[in-house]
């Protein structure tokens, strides 16, 4: 498994996202409520808009047009009107830094 330097863990307070581009794919890393880092696809699964720019709450990530919540562990939404998960990758704080997997953790294609 491959994994790539996104930047350093201070650079994402707690309770924000950012989006990055690896491989190809757009990807939300986010600091949650929990202190841990997530990483998901940055592309809600029913509207096709990026989830870097909606609300996090605990560890749940609010799409900002509808209102689907994606659990950041699993990818599954929590209800409506998404049906479909999103792709979640891996990811390591390694000396400050974060590194994300390109290859999805719960085998939704990204």
């Amino acid at each position: 498994m491959s994994f790539e330097l996104v930047g350093a863990a201070t650079d994402v307070a707690k309770g924000t996202a950012i989006s990055v581009e690896l491989d190809g794919v757009d990807i939300a890393v986010v600091h949650a409520d929990d202190d841990n880092f997530y990483a998901v696809r940055d592309e809600c699964s029913h509207a096709a808009v990026p989830l870097s720019e909606g609300e996090i709450e605990g560890c749940l990530l609010e799409c900002w047009l509808h209102g689907s919540r994606f659990d950041l562990r699993t990818g599954e939404p929590s209800g409506p009107p998404a049906f479909s998960p999103v792709a979640t990758f891996p990811v390591e704080i390694r000396d400050g830094d974060i590194y994300v997997s390109t290859t999805p953790s719960n085998g939704v294609n990204p």
